[in-house]
């Protein structure tokens, strides 16, 4: 009887110590990744800059941009299987901890968009000076709130690409948009919709009107208003509206799109974009299955099932297409250069 308990214990252990092989296998990157930290005048940024493990000659770049939220540099390491991808294909990744993230000091919550604008102006002079990159093949990846941040960008530097995943246009009609996609989502009937919606102009009446974050305190009528800091935040960037920015973008641009995002309006970003980038730059890449951070529904719905993924399979974390369009559109982009050595 003892034998038989000792074998049980054994191979669980070797299940267990096993399983964990297979994770930290899995979850190891062809890549090498370096902590940088860039100075500037609104304190020190800090950040991850990953490289291909064996390379020659100059480097591509890609600056990542994130979106909303207090993201760290590799995004919980969400970001590291496109990193890797990228690496395949001679570029680097460069991303920054948003600023009180991770050694990176100041507040994102204080910050404009025009102020992320000048951070990653930062990052590119730094990455301008690097031995292994190419000043000249420094472009952007960027998702969501990234679709304010690139357009203005590109009209103060020299990208030379942008890939957008999910990127919002106008912040109020995002708004609006999301909150009612979530609540249908949650399954709530039309007149609490249009009471909620009618809550939220009243609040966008209070920013236009510059109003305190008291004064929002005595409007607000549920039990879960929004931070101060984060009352900061709205009102510094609740106008923002990349529609005439877009003009700006006069280098190749992907744009990557959900189709069951519930965040950003998959189809008015598609037609301003088509309107307003010239038609030779612009590709744009659907995606039926994907929401708002290209996950699948069934995984972003599920919080054990995007767990299991990412432990087990991280490089399918994302929908099936999405770093292959990426891959596509590099190479395409690159062809011209390859031609030539």
């Amino acid at each position: 009887m003892k034998k038989k308990v000792w074998l049980c214990v054994m191979i669980m252990i070797l299940i267990i110590g096993g399983t964990g092989l297979y994770i930290v296998q899995q979850n190891r990157f062809d890549m090498v990744e370096q902590a940088i930290e860039i100075e500037s005048p609104e304190g020190k940024l800090t950040g991850t800059l990953a490289l291909p493990e064996d390379s020659s000659g100059k480097l591509g770049l890609v600056l990542f941009i994130h979106g909303d939220g207090a993201i760290n540099a590799t995004y919980d390491d969400g970001y590291k299987p496109l990193w890797e991808r990228l690496a395949s294909l001679g570029y680097a990744s460069l991303s920054l901890n948003k600023r009180g993230i991770g050694g990176s000091e100041g507040n994102w919550l204080e910050q404009s968009m025009e102020d992320r604008v000048e951070e990653a102006r930062e990052a590119i002079a730094w990455a301008r000076k690097h031995p292994r990159i190419d000043p000249d093949r420094i472009g952007v990846w960027g998702a969501s709130q990234a679709g304010w941040v690139i357009p203005k960008l590109a009209g103060e530097e020299p990208l030379a690409f942008s890939i957008l995943v999910s990127p919002a246009v106008n912040w109020l009609r995002q708004g609006a948009y999301h909150t009612r996609q979530q609540m249908l989502k949650e399954g709530r009937s039309e007149a609490d919709i249009e009471a909620e919606i009618a809550a939220n102009n009243e609040v966008r009446q209070l920013l236009s009107k510059k109003a305190s974050y008291e004064d929002y305190l005595g409007a607000v009528r549920d039990g879960s208003p929004m931070t101060k800091e984060r009352w900061t935040f709205v009102s510094k960037n609740f106008l923002s509206d990349a529609g005439q920015d877009l003009k700006q973008l006069h280098s190749p641009v992907l744009l990557m799109l959900g189709q069951e995002d519930i965040h950003v309006d998959w189809k008015e970003t598609e037609l301003v974009y088509r309107n307003t980038v010239k038609p030779e730059l612009l590709t744009v890449a659907l995606f039926p299955d994907a929401e708002h951070s290209m996950l699948s529904k069934k995984t972003a719905d599920s919080g054990f099932r995007a767990l299991m993924i990412s432990l087990f399979f991280p490089r399918q974390i994302t929908v099936p297409g999405y770093m292959d369009q990426i891959e596509q559109f590099l190479k395409k982009l690159d062809e011209p250069r390859a031609l030539q050595e």
